[in-house]
């Protein structure tokens, strides 16, 4: 067996319609399959899903989806409605990371990773 990587992290939002508003137009697309009981967005190969009546919040695990320019998306998806919850943090060899609220109580992580490649995701 081996794990063939990430393919879908979940929020669980407390208003499904505005949580699938707001999604759309941080990551500028439709959702791709949007039901009453899951809205999944398919994000450069990956799926955001939301799911409906969970308990959102900054506790447990967050997934940081990778970004060309992390300060201009980080004033971008603030101006959205986020708030900054980790600021800008060079973590080492050029890799930046940041942690944003969501308005409905979840972890956004954004990450700029030169070192990342592309062709290495099956």
């Amino acid at each position: 067996m081996m794990i063939n990587g990430l393919r879908t992290v979940k929020y669980p939002v407390s208003d499904l319609d505005k949580a699938k508003s707001w999604y759309t137009e941080v990551f500028g697309t439709a959702p791709y399959f949007d039901q009453p009981f899951y809205v999944g967005f398919a994000i450069a190969g990956f799926e955001l899903g939301l799911v409906p009546d969970g308990e959102p919040g900054t506790a447990g695990c967050c997934a940081y989806w990778g970004v060309d320019n992390i300060e201009a998306e980080v004033e971008r998806i603030a101006g959205l409605g986020a708030s900054v919850h980790a600021a800008i943090q060079d973590v080492g060899e050029g890799i930046k990371v940041a942690e944003l609220a969501d308005p409905f109580g979840n972890l956004l992580g954004l990450i700029y990773n030169p070192l990342f490649k592309v062709a290495d995701v099956r």
